[in-house]
């Protein structure tokens, strides 16, 4: 599981979303949330930080997204997402849900967990019921599940 980190003692300018630049999963999704930012973050990979955040250890990033603001908070995994989406005004019952929920904050976890351990897999999910372009999304699973109602119930 990854570890979740509360804060830097080195805060960036702007709120940054540190992603794996190496995963075809993340760079398909860092794309599409680029596209609903309206300019709130900058976005780098791991890979590129070049010490700009120095207490804290590479294998964190490693381990999970991170999206780091302003005064130094350090928000995890499904966290860092929610509260992005919160902050671009978008899904934003989602992290009021997970702070509040242990339930859902559990399942969240173990949800990121299970996909960042076998992102091949979900990247081809993805592109299976997404479509390959990430700045156009083409609900694919609507139309397999049509489908799939059509011959349940003729």
């Amino acid at each position: 599981m990854f570890q979740k980190l509360q804060s830097t003692q080195n805060p960036p300018a702007k709120s940054t979303l540190v992603w794996d630049g190496k995963c075809a999963f993340c760079a398909y999704w860092i794309k599409y949330w680029q596209d609903l930012d309206p300019g709130r973050f900058d976005y780098i990979a791991y890979q590129d930080l070049n010490g700009r955040f120095p207490d804290i250890d590479i294998i964190h990033f490693k381990e999970a997204v991170r999206l780091i603001d302003t005064r130094g908070q350090i928000y995890s995994g499904p966290e860092a997402a929610y509260y992005s989406l919160l902050l671009m005004n978008r899904w934003k019952f989602l992290y009021p849900a997970y702070l509040k929920s242990s339930l859902f904050r559990r399942i969240s976890d173990y949800l990121y967990q299970l996909i960042a351990n076998n992102r091949s897999f979900f990247f081809r999910i993805t592109k299976f019921l997404w479509g390959s372009n990430p700045h156009k999304l083409r609900p694919f699973w609507a139309i397999y599940l049509f489908v799939i109602l059509y011959f349940i119930f003729i």
